[in-house]
């Protein structure tokens, strides 16, 4: 049989041949029920929409971060070189930390919430997040030690890199609203 012919044949026998119809669904698995849904969507928009209820103050958020934040970035932000998250805006270490480069408070709880601490992340209560945000922005000389951090006040603190940062408002791609 010639090589030619072979091919041919091949070709006759794939293009006779149809692919089974993809089933609808693939027999595990279940749908998400609501509940899981909300569970995961726990976005927080700058303006501060999203934010749960609780509050927190920088004390309490100090032996928080302490207890669960300095392994990795120091007892106070500063010591780790790679994961420093303390420098107040102005400060000559010319490092990107929450104090001279964030744009936003509500990002800070945001991230917090979502991807700390590294070894378990997630696994914050919303106050717990509420106190470390309150802590990390008081070391960052951002409020005060007595100001209490919660879904009204958060929104309002204007971080002092927020001017450098521009609105992205191109049209005709992807959009955010």
């Amino acid at each position: 049989m010639s090589k030619r012919f072979l091919i041919i044949a091949c070709l006759n026998i794939a293009a006779c041949h149809t692919a089974p119809e993809k089933p609808e669904r693939y027999g595990f698995g279940r749908p998400a029920t609501q509940h899981e849904i909300d569970s995961e969507n726990i976005a927080i928009a700058i303006d501060g929409k999203g934010l749960p209820a609780g509050a927190g103050n920088a004390t309490a958020g100090r032996v928080i971060f302490i207890a669960k934040c300095a392994p990795c970035h120091g007892p106070t932000g500063t010591e780790v070189a790679e994961n420093r998250l303390v420098a107040p805006f102005g400060d000559t270490a010319h490092v990107k930390a929450i104090g001279n480069y964030w744009p936003y408070a509500t990002t800070l709880f945001d991230y917090i919430r979502r991807a700390m601490p590294f070894n378990a992340p997630g696994s914050l209560s919303n106050e717990e997040v509420y106190h470390l945000t309150a802590f990390l922005l008081c070391s960052n000389r951002i409020i005060d030690s007595v100001t209490i951090v919660n879904a009204q006040t958060l929104p309002a603190i204007e971080m002092p890199a927020k001017k450098f940062f521009v609105d992205d408002d191109r049209k005709g791609g992807h959009e955010v609203r």
